[in-house]
């Protein structure tokens, strides 16, 4: 049975002062449902954030990684330092680092790449933009971006891997992405899965909803059958309105 998972996305937000304290909110509130809870914060908090969290049900894991061990790629992270730390999962091609750094689908093959090989869990991010969605072209986008960096690999592989959708249209635009939108674009996704890997690999699949989840929206969003749990940013800052979120299944 695939698991039910919310991660928040803190991005770059909090220093170690208020990374503090929001952990500190995190552990004081009550896990009611199974799903599992991860929360990203910054890079340089990250030591931090699993010494508090280390012996919680909170998984502290990371924004982003390179794709090499080591060597000349100054401001970097790798595998193997993310897990010196206690970081076991890493968020990979979200969409602010495709728009913003421009991270390729061949780049992000690369990272994927390097962290199964540390035997590292991937939450693989991918989706549409405005354009995409009002063309008609928003399945064709993400068909592509899934086979372009994870289908090279062996079915194994996937018990390594969670997908995150995320409507890059429905992000900070005004415009808002239904659950039913939700649910259809997850179905696809999970078909372009079972077409080459088989139905067990994904029915077996976790794949998170990234795409403004609050509060007041994640019940019914979670209430899909293909909606495993959400990939949350905003809403992730604040203690209460997480665990709120966490136990909207």
């Amino acid at each position: 049975m695939r698991k039910q998972i919310v991660a928040g996305n803190w991005k770059m937000n909090n220093d170690l002062s208020q990374t503090e304290a929001l952990i500190a909110a995190l552990k004081a509130q009550t896990k009611t449902t199974n799903a599992e809870v991860m929360v990203a914060p910054t890079a340089t908090n990250l030591w931090q954030a699993y010494n508090s969290l280390k012996n919680s049900e909170i998984e502290v894991i990371a924004q982003n990684m390179h794709f090499a061990e080591n060597g000349a790629y100054t401001g970097e992270i790798s595998a193997n330092m993310l897990k010196s730390v206690g970081v076991q999962t890493v968020i990979l091609g979200h969409s602010e680092r495709r728009a913003y750094f421009n991270e390729t689908d061949d780049m992000l093959a690369k990272k994927v790449d390097a962290a199964l090989a540390n035997n590292m869990r991937v939450i693989f991010c991918f989706g549409e933009e405005l354009a995409d969605r009002k063309s008609g072209n928003e399945e064709n986008i993400v068909e592509s971006q899934i086979k372009n960096a994870l289908f090279h690999l062996e079915a194994s592989a996937f018990k390594n891997i969670v997908l995150a959708y995320e409507p890059v249209w429905a992000i900070g635009t005004g415009e808002t992405a239904s659950p039913e939108q939700a649910q259809d674009m997850h179905a696809f996704i999970r078909k372009t899965i079972a077409n080459t890997y088989g139905n067990e690999v994904a029915n077996n699949l976790s794949i998170l909803y990234g795409g403004s989840c609050k509060p007041t929206n994640a019940k019914e969003i979670f209430s899909k059958p293909d909606v495993d749990g959400g990939l949350i940013g905003g809403a992730a800052l604040n203690a209460d309105d997480f665990f709120a979120i966490v136990n909207a299944f």
